[in-house]
């Protein structure tokens, strides 16, 4: 798609990157890794005409923040003086990379780098992002996924219904424990814990091999669960595609999409009934709209993993638009983090993607070098 210059084209002075480490309010136990901070790099582009864009990455580990933080110090130096342009930008930083190799972290730095052009352009053009990509502000459909790791069944189901008091008709728990046993109680004690019409999603994190998977998820189908997220390894699309044939619940993938190319593969392969790209992992707001594209040629309906804040825009300029994950990590580091109403979130109307930091946050959160 064409890239926007904004309205009297914008020249990159500099980038700037912060590392903060925020406490989650709930910790979240995955068959992964049990996470109970969020470290968070919160990204500044700052141009020559006086605007500042905005982006934050979720590092996973903090260790990894750094590593994006001494590869930015490079990408600054590249760009300085740079047009602001999401298409040249990119194109600097795949040549500026190409050895290395565009992928894991690079990856996710150069999706910041394009969130945070996406978000002076608009700011540049008086436009909230959605305006500026040709969509209107309108609600999306979110699910709370701030909780309901791996806890026994009793636990789970009060967890569940403190989720839904939080303002949602949808809601996601993990599943992975170490017996078929085990998640088939915690999925009943949660689905007993809630109204009929409330929707229950479901994620495995890549737990399972195929052969467990099977037996599993045969098990869970049938027991109200909405979808069934990463069973199996994210890029076993053949084992992910049988699953989707053999169950009557659907099968969502897509958080660890790296690039729309890999989503084409996927649907290629009917891999999956939903996707659902992150926004630092497909490729910041750029990737994104290529994804989108693909899933209404597809016509599958996509939903969005983390990023609430930049990801309600994008949900509203995607034609097969289905849920938004919504997380409340970064909320401590914000001017005004978005209100769920009614169990939807609305872009806001102001320009840009939204993300103004707290400063004094951003200070105490500050993680040492």
């Amino acid at each position: 798609m064409n890239m926007p210059k904004g309205r009297a084209g914008l020249t990159i002075r500099a980038i700037e990157a912060t590392l903060v480490v925020v406490p989650m309010r709930r910790a979240l136990g995955t068959s992964a890794m049990r996470i109970a901070e969020a470290p968070l790099l919160l990204v500044d582009l700052l141009t020559e005409e006086g605007i500042t864009g905005r982006a934050y990455l979720f590092c996973y580990l903090p260790a990894a923040g750094k590593a994006a933080m001494a590869l930015l110090q490079d990408a600054n130096a590249l760009l300085a003086g740079k047009d602001a342009s999401p298409a040249e930008v990119r194109r600097l930083l795949e040549a500026r990379f190409r050895l290395l190799g565009a992928r894991g972290i690079v990856s996710m730095l150069m999706a910041g780098i394009d969130i945070a052009c996406w978000d002076a352009l608009a700011i540049s053009s008086n436009l909230p992002l959605a305006r500026l990509l040709g969509a209107p502000l309108r609600p999306v459909q979110a699910y709370n996924s701030n909780g309901l790791g791996l806890l026994d069944a009793p636990a789970a189901a009060d967890e569940a219904r403190e989720l839904v008091a939080e303002g949602f008709r949808a809601i996601k728990m993990r599943l992975g424990r170490a017996s078929p046993q085990e998640d088939l109680a915690a999925v009943r004690a949660v689905r007993a814990a809630l109204a009929d019409d409330i929707v229950l999603m479901s994620d495995f994190n890549q737990r399972l091999t195929p052969n467990e998977a099977r037996e599993r998820c045969v098990l869970l189908d049938g027991e109200g669960l909405y979808w069934i997220e990463e069973p199996v390894a994210h890029d076993d699309y053949a084992a992910s595609s049988g699953l989707a044939a053999l169950l009557r619940t659907p099968i969502q993938i897509g958080e660890n999409f790296a690039g729309p190319r890999a989503m084409a593969h996927a649907l290629s392969q009917r891999a999956s009934d939903f996707v659902m790209p992150d926004l630092e992992r497909i490729g910041g707001v750029t990737g994104w709209m290529a994804a989108a594209a693909l899933a209404d040629t597809a016509r599958v309906e996509l939903s969005s993993h983390l990023f609430h804040e930049v990801s309600s825009h994008l949900m509203a300029a995607t034609p097969t638009a289905h849920w938004l994950e919504y997380v409340d990590w970064a909320d401590a580091i914000l001017q005004e983090p978005l209100k769920v109403v009614d169990g939807y979130i609305t872009p806001p109307d102001r320009p840009g993607n939204g993300l103004v930091w707290d400063a004094g946050a951003v200070k105490r959160f500050r993680s040492a070098p």
